[in-house]
């Protein structure tokens, strides 16, 4: 007995890498969180965390995820 296929949509297609459904959602969901006026109330959270009690734990979470990273991209300048 042969599986049939499985019907290809774009809810249950494999874009893979480059994926352009997850670039569009993700796109939509930053330009609504800079319209939600909420940007500067979560940069205070975020600076609060890392000079607070949570520090030693978030910069543990930011090892583990530069530990997953290929390095820095060189077309990326970065200021300061």
């Amino acid at each position: 007995m042969q599986d049939k296929p499985k019907p290809q949509n774009s809810e249950s297609r494999n874009e893979g890498e480059g994926n352009r459904t997850a670039a569009r959602e993700y796109n939509k969901a930053q330009q609504e969180f800079v319209k939600s006026g909420k940007v500067d109330e979560k940069a205070r959270e975020a600076e609060r965390a890392m000079s607070g009690d949570e520090k030693p734990e978030l910069r543990r979470a930011e090892v583990i995820g530069k530990s997953h990273s290929h390095g820095e991209d060189p077309a990326v300048r970065r200021k300061g």
